[in-house]
Order: C-alpha cells, then sequence, then structure tokens
C-alpha cells in the first residue's frame, strides 16, 4: 500500500494512525477531521471542561510536533461528502478526491435533536464551551435525556449553582442498559442533590422559553441542553456500496469492504467473544478498535479478531460508575458485593446462560478488574454469581 487514509480526527483515527506508523508503514498517510481542532479527548466535555476546571489545551490528545512527527498528510476543518469504492477515492468538502490503497473509517456520532431552535448539544470542544458560558449561580438548566451524557452535564450544572431540570421519557434512567434497580440508585443520586428530576415525560419541541412537553405543558428555562443519544456519521457513505446500518458493518476484523476498515463510535462489528454484532460509543473501544483496524489493514495474512470486553466511565456527583462487558439486552441483575442502598456495589448482568458484564459504583478499580476477566473467559452465570443476590 503506497496511500492509506484514515477519515475521522478523533480517538479511533488517531490511535489508527499511529499505530500504521508504528507497524512500520511508511507511505502517504492522510488523517481528515471536519473539526479545526488537533485530535482532542471527548469525555472531559460534560465534566473537567464544562465545569471550567480544564481548559481546551488539556484535552489535547497530541500535541502539533507529535503529530509533525508521523508525517501526516493533514487536512482539518475538512469533512468527507463522498466514497467511491470502485476508484478508491474520498470526496472532501473542500472539492479534493483523495485516492487510496487503504481506507479507515473513523467518522464517529453526532448528537440527536429535537424540533426547535436554540438547544444546546454536547459532543464538541466548542459545545462544552459555548454551555458553560452561560452557566453558573440561579441559572436555569432543562437537561432533555438522562443517559449517561446527560446525567453527568446535570451534576456539573448543579455542582456551578445552576437550578437543574432533568427530563427523562423512561420510567428510570438507563434501565434498559444498567437495569431497573441500578437505575433507580443512580436517579436518587439526582434527587438528593436537589436537581428536579422528572421521569415518563417525552419532549416534543425545544421554544424560546425552555421546552414543551408532549402533553402540552411547558418547562421555562434560560439554557436546554438535548441529550436524547446520537446518530452515526454515515450520512456520507450512502451511495458508497457499503452496508450501513446503524453504523458501518463490518466483520470481525473491522473489515467493512477489501481494504476498507471501520473503528470506533461509528462501526458496527461482529464481537465474537460475545457473539453478536455491537456499536460502542465508548473512549476505550475508539482507541483499541483504531489499533486493531490499522494492524488488520496492514496485515491481511495474519489478521486478528476484535473481539474485546468493553469497558466504560462515567463520573456523577460523588459517584464514580465502571462497567465491563455488554449489559444490554441483559436478562437478569445480581448484585454481588456492597449495597444498592448506600450506593457502593458491584452488580453483575446476565445474558442467556453467561456472565455478560459487570458494574460498579462507588467501588475501588479492583473490585471490578476480576469480574472483567471473567467475561473474558466466557464464564457461565452459575459460576460466576452463585450465592449473589438477585435484584
Amino acid at each position: 500500500m503506497k496511500r492509506i487514509v484514515v477519515v475521522g480526527a478523533s480517538a479511533a483515527g488517531l490511535a489508527a494512525v499511529e499505530t500504521l506508523r508504528r507497524e512500520g508503514y511508511d507511505g502517504t498517510l492522510t488523517l481528515v477531521g471536519e473539526e479545526s481542532h488537533l485530535p482532542y479527548d471527548r469525555p472531559p466535555l460534560s465534566k473537567q471542561v464544562l465545569a471550567a476546571e480544564w481548559e481546551p489545551d488539556r484535552v489535547a490528545l497530541r500535541t502539533p510536533a507529535d503529530l509533525a512527527g508521523h508525517d501526516l498528510d493533514l487536512r482539518l476543518g475538512v469533512a468527507a461528502t463522498g466514497l467511491d469504492l470502485a476508484a478508491q477515492e474520498v470526496s472532501l468538502s473542500d472539492g479534493a478526491q483523495v485516492p487510496y490503497d487503504g481506507l479507515i473509517i473513523a467518522t464517529g456520532v453526532r448528537p440527536r435533536r429535537l424540533p426547535g431552535e436554540g438547544a444546546h448539544v454536547l459532543r464538541t470542544l466548542d459545545d462544552a464551551l459555548t454551555l458553560r458560558e452561560r452557566l453558573g449561580p440561579g441559572r436555569r438548566l432543562v437537561v432533555v435525556g438522562a443517559g449517561f451524557l446527560g446525567a453527568e452535564a446535570a451534576a456539573v450544572a448543579w455542582r456551578l449553582g445552576a437550578k437543574v431540570t432533568l427530563l427523562e421519557p423512561a420510567s428510570v434512567p438507563l434501565a434498559h442498559a444498567v437495569g431497573e434497580q441500578v437505575g433507580q440508585v443512580l436517579a436518587q443520586a439526582h434527587v438528593d442533590h436537589g436537581v428536579n428530576l422528572r421521569t415518563g415525560v417525552s419532549v416534543a419541541e425545544v421554544t424560546d422559553e425552555g421546552v414543551r412537553l408532549g402533553d402540552g405543558e411547558e418547562v421555562e428555562a434560560d439554557e436546554v441542553l438535548v441529550a436524547i443519544g446520537s446518530l452515526p456519521n454515515t450520512a456520507w457513505l450512502a451511495d458508497s456500496g457499503l452496508s450501513v446500518g446503524d453504523g458501518v458493518v463490518c466483520d470481525e476484523y473491522c473489515e467493512a469492504a477489501r481494504n476498507v476498515f471501520a473503528a470506533g463510535d461509528v462501526a458496527r462489528w461482529y464481537n465474537p467473544l460475545f457473539g453478536m454484532s455491537m456499536r460502542i460509543e465508548h473512549r476505550t473501544n475508539a482507541a483499541e478498535q483504531g489499533m486493531a483496524a490499522a494492524r488488520n489493514l496492514l496485515n491481511s495474512q495474519a489478521r486478528k479478531a476484535f473481539a474485546p470486553v468493553p469497558y466504560f466511565w462515567s463520573d456523577q456527583y460523588d459517584m464514580k460508575i465502571q462497567a465491563h462487558g455488554y449489559l444490554r439486552g441483559h436478562d437478569e441483575v445480581a448484585v454481588v458485593e456492597g449495597d444498592l442502598g448506600e450506593r457502593r456495589f458491584v452488580a453483575a448482568y446476565r445474558t442467556g446462560d453467561r456472565l455478560a458484564g459487570a458494574l460498579a459504583v462507588g467501588m475501588p478499580p479492583k473490585a471490578i478488574r476480576g469480574w472483567r476477566s471473567a467475561i473474558a473467559a466466557g464464564v457461565t452465570w452459575q459460576e460466576a454469581v452463585h450465592g449473589a443476590t438477585t435484584v
């Protein structure tokens, strides 16, 4: 290969280009990024950056000198607009056509939005900086969506002295991911800190005064943050011939077509460890998958399946939340250590007859490390949680 193009200049794309160089690739290497910023870390946006504890330079993943050392054809501030598989070219928003012998797609996701104007989203560094300028003591913030992103932002806004209303359509936040009982624990943390958590409500639109609920009720706010999930950035691939369905569809090697791979939030790949197709929107997975895609692109005769145990974390108020595995679609939850009421516990998750995941709240990292090993080993549910309390 003489020319490799990586589209997406965030964690997955950066990991891919660094791995390519580390593995000995010395051809032309183009890194395309829609934002004008150098690659930066996203998890701090809803925490340290929003809280004004970190300034923008602290989230940079690499310095300009670091990137210069990789001899990149770096194209920032331009978006990919099309892909021609037959011609092996990527079209860019500035009119350029970039040829490739190998391609890694790492274009991430974009926030879902609601009808109406004026609401904030929280995906980019600029998003975080804009919202933090509007927060402070007495400011009224409505957060639509009590998932991890919305919950983190609500916790930061509360700490900054804002009056926070958190709206969630489900009866319990995050029940689909962590289970109803664990979701209730996380919900109670908001209530205990004075956040106005309202569940079982739908939001119809954003208005000049705040938001309008599905039943017509108006909820007033100075600022509105919409955190209702995201969509993979695949619109530019609509006419490419790639299989696109809730992400770029890939095999277990992260390959979507010959010499075309995907990594990070945009990739939907088959994870043989769990025997299913999944798309993971977590920072650790993005970096690991970027490295795996790069290695498999270079080493076509010695490819390795990408079969990780997904990992994510969240900081909310005084709670540290950590999870390993794939919790969605679980059949059963059991508390294996600690106590739900004290918000210090480890919960294990069953899917079928095997241990599929584990989540810890308020526990040291070592409390959950062994569970990660058990998930990776494919142990049965009975072996993993014998004697634990099912909730």
